[in-house]
């Protein structure tokens, strides 16, 4: 959230505990800006569905507050709040037509029938299924029940909405489309989005900021880039995409770079930055696959790559795995792109190569 942006929600030393020994969630601050895309990512038991179940009043905090324009919510009940939520099963009515799905909320509200059939009609053409009213949720696709349910949210004007693996039920393809398709809603509609998922690719590609969760905490807050590209631990470093680690000591630094001893390497590697880590800390680099390149077994004779035998190679289609053996065990994959300039197929299971990547691209990480 940029400076001058007024949150929308504050989240001001939450805690949530379980039986007295669990803590779900640790003593969180968090700030979300109005009209904001914002993904709460992490695996499964970090805290991130405790915490947007706070949100939506369907639990408690054990300590803090939240606050929703200023006001504190914290112990308002889910249906004071100018919230809605999207559940992960969707929870659509099997017995009920769409447009009496989308519309149930209303009804239970008290609104005029007459209001509620221009509001159904305006949800319905917002999420695209203008002309599937009179179905049920039997006739419709995976998708299409995602956006009725997206639809039953939206029609009550929340303030917020709150999505718990909205695409968790979706094939690949689908969650692709559906992912676009939410960002659209979010654009159209202009309200604050918050998410929760253990997919990084799905938040990276929705979500304007994201909160990485570990163990009850925020481990990372940051857009998505700057998440991927400078994480903060070796815990975010790990879990979002995919990564080499190398562990080592680190033997020299100067003003802008450090020099770290990697045994299970058999090299020294050099990498740029300011960290602050003292000679002899023990410490981690992190490379990620695209930013390896894979380069014929004699440029490793000018000193300056790592040597490995290429062991495996996995063709996914646009792009290929190269798994290559350094020292007696070590792993490092370089993924490259499936096109001539590459050099697609130059290299051989079983050859030597050389792995090279470059300056600042090289990441030093805490080896916790």
């Amino acid at each position: 959230m940029t400076d001058d942006a007024s949150p929308i929600i504050r989240i001001e030393a939450v805690a949530k505990h379980f039986g007295g020994n669990v803590v779900a969630v640790d003593s969180v601050d968090l700030d979300i800006a109005d009209g904001e895309f914002f993904a709460l990512l992490g695996p499964s038991g970090c805290g991130k569905t405790t915490l947007l179940r706070m949100l939506a009043g369907f639990e408690t905090p054990t300590s803090g507050r939240i606050l929703l324009d200023g006001e504190d919510i914290t112990d308002l009940p889910p249906n004071r709040r100018p919230v809605n939520m999207v559940f992960q099963s969707y929870a659509v009515f099997p017995h009920m037509t769409v447009q009496q799905n989308v519309g149930y909320g209303l009804k239970v509200d008290g609104v005029s029938s007459g209001e509620i059939t221009t509001r159904v009609g305006e949800a319905l053409e917002m999420v695209r299924l203008g002309e599937f009213g009179a179905r049920r949720p039997d006739e419709l696709s995976g998708g299409q029940r995602q956006r009725v349910a997206l639809a039953r949210a939206l029609i009550k004007r929340p303030r917020v909405l709150l999505l718990d693996e909205p695409l968790s039920a979706l094939d690949k393809k689908l969650r692709s489309e559906m992912q676009f398709e939410l960002v659209r809603l979010r654009n159209e509609v202009g309200i604050t989005f918050i998410m929760v998922t253990h997919d990084q690719e799905e938040a990276m590609s929705m979500s304007g900021r994201i909160g990485v969760m570990d163990k009850g905490r925020i481990a990372q807050l940051g857009q998505p880039q700057e998440i991927y590209e400078r994480p903060a631990n070796r815990f975010v470093a790990d879990f979002i995409g995919s990564i080499n680690l190398m562990e080592g000591t680190l033997s020299q630094r100067s003003d802008d770079d450090v020099t770290v001893r990697c045994l299970e390497l058999g090299a020294d590697i050099s990498v740029q930055c300011d960290d602050p880590a003292n000679v002899g800390s023990d410490v981690c680099i992190g490379v990620r696959p695209e930013k390896v390149r894979l380069l014929p077994g004699e440029a490793a004779e000018n000193g300056k790559h790592l040597v490995g035998t290429l062991i495996e190679t996995a063709y996914l289609g646009e792009r290929s795995i190269h798994h290559v053996r350094v020292g007696e065990s070590k792993i490092i994959q370089a993924s490259a792109p499936n096109d001539a300039a590459a050099g697609f197929g130059a290299f051989a299971v079983g050859s030597k190569v050389a792995l090279s990547w470059p300056a600042g691209a090289a990441i030093l990480l805490n080896r916790r």
